[in-house]
C-alpha cells in the first residue's frame, strides 16, 4: 500500500512538471470538456423531456386517468415543485430522481460489493429523500395556508365597502399580508385597475395562484361583487370563524404529531443502540457486517424504518377545507 501511494505521488509530480514545462493546462481542458459534455447531455435530456411533457398534457386533456401509482407520483412531485418554487417540469424532475437512484446504486455497490443489497439500500436512500421533501413541503404549505388565513382575516371585516377596496386598504400596511403572497394581491389590484380585467377574471387568477385554500373567499367575493345586497357582507365573517376553527384543530394535531415523531425517534434510537451493543458479540458482528445475508437483513431493517417514518410523515398534513365542485354524471 505504501509503495502504491509513493508511486502515485511521484507520478503526479512528474505529470505536473511536464505539464508546466510544455505549457499544457490539462485541468482546464478537462473541466471545459466535462462542462461541454454536461451541457450537451442536459440539452438532449431537456428536449426529450419537453416532448414527454407535451405528450402527457395532451393525454391528460383527452383522457382522465385512473388514480394509479403513476398519477399519485406525478401529483406528489408536482406538489414538491410548487412548494419549493422550482421552475423545472415534472419530467425533468423524474429524470433527476432516476439519475440520483442510479448513482446511489453504483456507490452502494462499490462499498457493499453486493448488487441486491445495494438496490435495497438505494431504495432506503430514495425514501429518505422523499420523506425529507415531503416534510419540508408540508411545513411550507402550512406556512402558506396560515399566511392566506391571516390575509383573509384582515380583508373580511372591511369587505362591506367592496373586496377590491378592502384589499387595497390591507395592502397599505406590511404586517397583514405575508411577503410571499403580497405580489399576488398586488397583481390582482393591477389586473382590476390597470390591465382591464373584470373582477371575476382577476379573482379567478388570484385563486389559481393561492390554491384551493383560497377557494371559499374567492367564491364569496365574486358573489358579493355581482350580487351585493344589504347585509350580504356578513358572509365573509364565516371565513374568519372557519379560519379560527382550522387553526385550533391544526394546533392540536401539531401537538399530537410532535409527540408521535418523538416517540418514533426514541424507539428507533433504542433499537439502534441495542444493535450497536449486540455488535460486541464477535459472531453476531461478523455475520451482520461481513456476510451477504447479514447485509441483506440490515438493509431490510433500514427500509422498514424509513418506510414507517415516511408513512407517518405522509399522514401529518394540516387541515385544509376545499370546495367540492358539482359531480358530473358519467
Amino acid at each position: 500500500m505504501s509503495q502504491l501511494f509513493v508511486s502515485a505521488v511521484v507520478g503526479l509530480a512528474v505529470f505536473a512538471s511536464l505539464s508546466s514545462l510544455l505549457g499544457i493546462n490539462i485541468i482546464v481542458d478537462i473541466r471545459s470538456f466535462l462542462r461541454e459534455l454536461f451541457t450537451s447531455l442536459w440539452g438532449h435530456l431537456e428536449q426529450y423531456n419537453r416532448k414527454r411533457r407535451s405528450e402527457r398534457i395532451k393525454r391528460e386533456n383527452i383522457v382522465q386517468r385512473k388514480e394509479d401509482l403513476i398519477v399519485k407520483y406525478n401529483r406528489l412531485v408536482d406538489e414538491f415543485l410548487r412548494s419549493f418554487n422550482l421552475g423545472i417540469p415534472l419530467e425533468t424532475a423524474t429524470s433527476l430522481i432516476a439519475i440520483i437512484f442510479a448513482l446511489a446504486v453504483i456507490v452502494s455497490t462499490f462499498f457493499l460489493q453486493d448488487v441486491t443489497v445495494s438496490l435495497i439500500m438505494s431504495v432506503s436512500i430514495m425514501i429518505a429523500i422523499f420523506t425529507w421533501f415531503s416534510r419540508e413541503s408540508r411545513v411550507r404549505r402550512a406556512v402558506r395556508a396560515e399566511a392566506i388565513s391571516d390575509a383573509e382575516d384582515a380583508i373580511c371585516p372591511l369587505a362591506r365597502d367592496g373586496v377590491l377596496v378592502a384589499i387595497k386598504k390591507v395592502m397599505e400596511a406590511d404586517e397583514y399580508i405575508h411577503r410571499d403572497i403580497r405580489p399576488y394581491f398586488r397583481e390582482f389590484i393591477d389586473n382590476c385597475e390597470i390591465r382591464g380585467y373584470s373582477f371575476r377574471q382577476a379573482m379567478a387568477q388570484l385563486n389559481r395562484q393561492l390554491g384551493s385554500r383560497f377557494d371559499n373567499f374567492a367564491e364569496k367575493a365574486v358573489i358579493f361583487e355581482y350580487n351585493e345586497r344589504k347585509g350580504m357582507a356578513d358572509i365573509f365573517l364565516d371565513i374568519v370563524d372557519e379560519n379560527a376553527v382550522i387553526r385550533e384543530i391544526n394546533a392540536k394535531k401539531e401537538g399530537i404529531f410532535k409527540k408521535m415523531n418523538r416517540d418514533f425517534l426514541m424507539k428507533t434510537l433504542i433499537i439502534i443502540l441495542f444493535f450497536i451493543y449486540a455488535l460486541s458479540v464477535r459472531d453476531f458482528r461478523d455475520f451482520m457486517i461481513l456476510t451477504t445475508p447479514g447485509k441483506f437483513i440490515n438493509s431490510l431493517c433500514l427500509n422498514v424504518i424509513c418506510i414507517s417514518f415516511a408513512w407517518g410523515q405522509a399522514l401529518q398534513s394540516s387541515l385544509e377545507l376545499k370546495r367540492q365542485g358539482p359531480k358530473t354524471k358519467g
